[in-house]
Parts: structure tokens; C-alpha cells; sequence
């Protein structure tokens, strides 16, 4: 159903519930949804961010035109988890076991309604992290990835059942679920036996275009106050097994060995994640080679991309691969891991590697280290492949589908940005 005088409006709320530092890329993502549906002004639609009291502020300067907070009033059993110590997180998968049963008015798994989502008269709901809650309003679910179901040992068995329930409950409850590229699609198809009908793929950009571009004095400053060595390669990832740190600091070790002394900057919160890398590194002897910078405003983050020679990005699993779009952004070469959709997403713009093989790391690394030709076509190819990407495209998707799934009239472009042949 097309709409010549444009769709009735629509309000839709987007799960925002989080302590900045502590999900990740996650947190890039809500970021890049909130600027790029931000600069949708051709309509009268609203989106709302539902936000913890007093955890907000990390969003708040990308929140602007249709956008709007809305404050999270979570019923007495259920609270955002990404607030909560580990001793409540058990607590609530406790208590899940008892919510939601056959007849309880829910999907097994999932806490309550956020009351002021069901006050706010919303239309549809996004969960845009691996959390969420009951609701009868209609949803979308976006998983980010499924490395559960295939790093299973990266996991507590208490993490993996609270994983297991809570994905299924969403993908049941969803309307729509989320992937970012063909690879993923299939994955959550195949992995999650979801109807191919109910997944749909909404590619991601880099969001580092919302940060705006750091001075000379920005560059100058974030090399003194983190203490940066003269150049570097760049990692941007917390400690979790699956980033695949370890191996990194091997391959480090192998080139410290041949002569080549290549430093890295790792940045992100660690929350104590970085002690068995530290002590790897103290082990291998590249200790001094490892900087840990610890979370980094988005001017720091800028300005790294502005600083570093390259981007190595050694992840055993990743269902999208954002440091890297962002890394082509700021025409910054990038060394990339070969698995799950990262060579669809690198498309040749990248040297990729095998994550698992230390040598094969050192080896790309080394390459690109040295090689500047090398590093200034592969700057050009990057630029050139996140050109195709941003988050105002990434919003006209999403809004395409949020009218779709709540029956309102479609635009010609939401029809043709729809129909698009996906880009990963």
C-alpha cells in the first residue's frame, strides 16, 4: 500500500536502557540510530529512547528533531540488566523461571512491561540489545549475533540459559527480527529456526561521523593524555574471549621476534577483563607493546582513527564489524579477521587473516605495518566501501519497516529503500 499525501505518523520506542561503557559496540549502535533517525524530518513520526533515570547522558547530545527520551519506569521485578551486579542478574533469571509460563500473559523469559512504554502510547517497540521485556505492543527484535550458540565455552552456563530463553522469548514475541547482512540472516535462520520472512537485514555505519572531527589541539591532547606512542596500531574492543586478545599479543610476540616492534592501543572499559591479557603480555614479553587506554570520549576515539597507522581486528565472531566501517571512514588501513560476515563487510578493502593462527596475524600486521603503498590503497578502498553506508540510510530502512509492520501507508522511497539489495 503506497501513500501519495505520505503515512499516517507513527510513535516508536527504542530500547536505550544502558550504562555507557559497559555493552560495547551496542552502545555505537543506539548512537548511530538516534542521529541518523535525528535528521528524519520529512515526516511527523516520533522516536522515543527509553532510557534509566541518571544513565542517560551519553545519548543525550545525539537526541534531537524527532527524537526524544523517555525515562524507563521498570516494574518492581524487572529492571535494565546492563545496570545490575551479577548477584541480580541471577536473582532475575531466578525469577524468570516462574514469569511467563503458558497462561501468564508472556513469552517465558521476559520480565514485565516498562510502564512508561506502555504509557507512552507507542506504536511499536525496538529492543535493540540482547535484552528486553514483555510487551503486546507489536516489536522488533535485534539480536546482534549469536555467538552463544557457536562459543559456547566463552560463556557461564548460567549466561548461556539466560541467553537461550531470553532470545527465544524476543524472537517469539518480535514481529520482526534484525540481522545486518546476508551471513547473518542465514545465521539467525538457521541457528534460531526463525521463518525466513521474519528476518529482515538492516546494515549498520560508521558511527563515528556523529562525533565531528577533532581539532589539531583535539589530537595533540588525546596523544598526551593517553599517553600514546608515536604510531601504533589500534584496536577498539573490550577483553571478552572472542575479541581474541590473546592470540593478538602471540602475533605481537612473533614479530618482536623477527625485529619488528609494533605497539597497540586497546581502548574500552575493561572491568577487569584486561588482567589475563596484561598478564599474557607480561608473560610473552610485549608488555610494553600493549597500551590499555581504558574507555574513550568521542573525540579520543576520532581522534585514535585520526592517530594510528592501522587497525587490526582479530575477532573470532562478530555479527556486524563496526570498528572496521569506522576505521574505512577515517581512511585508516585495516588488518581484519576472515570470519562471519567480515569479508562480505571488508569487501576487498581490507587484508584479512586467520584469527586462530598467531602467525597468519603477525604476518597481515607486519605486512601492513611496513607496507605504505599497501596502506594507502587500502585507505582508498575503505573510503570508498563506507561511502555506501550511513545512518540516515540505515533510519529511511527502519522507518520503511516500522510503517510496514504497523500497516501505515508506504512511500515510494520506502517502497525503493525496501527493496534494496542488501550491502553485506
Amino acid at each position: 500500500m503506497t501513500s501519495d499525501s505520505g503515512p499516517n505518523p507513527i510513535r516508536v520506542c527504542l530500547d536505550a536502557r544502558l550504562v555507557s561503557g559497559d555493552r560495547g559496540g551496542v552502545e555505537q549502535v543506539i548512537i548511530g540510530l538516534a542521529d541518523g533517525l535525528s535528521r528524519l524530518t520529512d515526516s511527523s513520526d516520533e522516536y522515543l529512547f527509553l532510557v534509566d533515570r541518571d544513565h542517560e547522558d551519553w545519548l543525550r547530545p545525539y537526541v534531537n528533531g524527532p527524537c526524544r527520551l523517555l525515562a524507563s519506569e521498570p516494574a518492581p521485578i524487572g529492571h535494565a540488566e546492563g545496570i545490575l551486579s551479577n548477584r541480580g542478574r541471577r536473582a532475575i533469571a531466578r525469577l524468570r523461571r516462574g514469569l511467563g509460563r503458558p497462561g501468564a500473559g508472556g513469552p517465558i523469559g521476559l520480565p514485565p512491561a516498562d510502564r512508561a512504554v506502555e504509557r507512552a502510547g507507542v506504536d511499536l517497540m525496538q529492543f535493540t540489545m540482547q535484552v528486553g521485556f514483555r510487551t503486546e505492543i507489536p516489536s522488533i527484535f535485534q539480536p546482534q549475533d549469536l555467538q552463544h550458540i557457536h562459543l559456547p565455552e566463552f560463556f557461564s552456563p548460567l549466561t548461556l540459559a539466560e541467553r537461550n530463553i531470553t532470545y527465544r522469548a524476543l524472537c517469539d514475541q518480535a514481529t520482526m527480527v534484525v540481522a545486518n547482512s546476508r551471513w547473518g540472516r542465514r545465521d539467525l535462520i538457521e541457528g534460531l529456526g526463525l521463518p525466513a520472512d521474519k528476518v529482515e537485514i538492516v546494515p549498520y555505519a560508521p558511527v563515528i561521523e556523529a562525533y565531528g572531527q577533532p581539532s589539531p589541539s583535539d589530537l595533540s591532547k588525546t596523544r598526551s593524555d593517553l599517553g600514546l606512542p608515536e604510531t601504533f596500531a589500534l584496536y577498539p574492543a573490550k577483553a571478552w574471549p572472542h575479541k581474541n586478545h590473546l592470540r593478538l599479543l602471540e602475533a605481537l610476540k612473533i614479530l618482536r621476534d623477527r625485529g619488528l616492534i609494533i605497539p597497540v592501543v586497546f581502548t574500552g572499559a575493561q572491568n577487569g577483563l584486561d588482567k589475563p591479557v596484561r598478564e599474557a603480555a607480561a608473560r610473552l614479553g610485549v608488555s610494553d607493546e600493549a597500551l590499555f587506554t581504558g574507555f574513550v570520549d568521542p573525540i579520543q576515539l576520532r581522534s585514535l582513527y585520526r592517530l594510528a597507522r592501522l587497525l587490526v581486528f582479530p575477532s573470532l565472531f562478530e555479527g556486524w564489524g563496526m570498528p572496521i566501517l569506522e576505521a574505512f571512514a577515517a581512511q585508516l588501513p585495516v588488518a581484519s579477521s576472515n570470519v562471519t560476515c567480515l569479508p562480505d563487510l571488508c569487501a576487498g578493502a581490507a587484508r584479512l587473516f586467520d584469527p586462530r593462527d598467531p602467525v597468519d596475524i603477525a604476518a597481515a600486521i607486519g605486512d601492513l605495518w611496513t607496507d605504505e603503498a599497501k596502506r594507502i590503497e587500502l585507505a582508498r578502498l575503505g573510503l570508498a566501501r563506507a561511502s555506501a553506508f550511513s545512518w540516515e540510510r540505515t533510519a529511511r530502512i527502519f522507518r520503511g519497516h516500522y510503517r510496514r509492520l504497523t500497516n501505515r501507508g508506504l512511500t515510494e522511497e520506502d517502497l525503493a529503500i525496501l527493496r534494496t539489495e542488501a550491502l553485506v
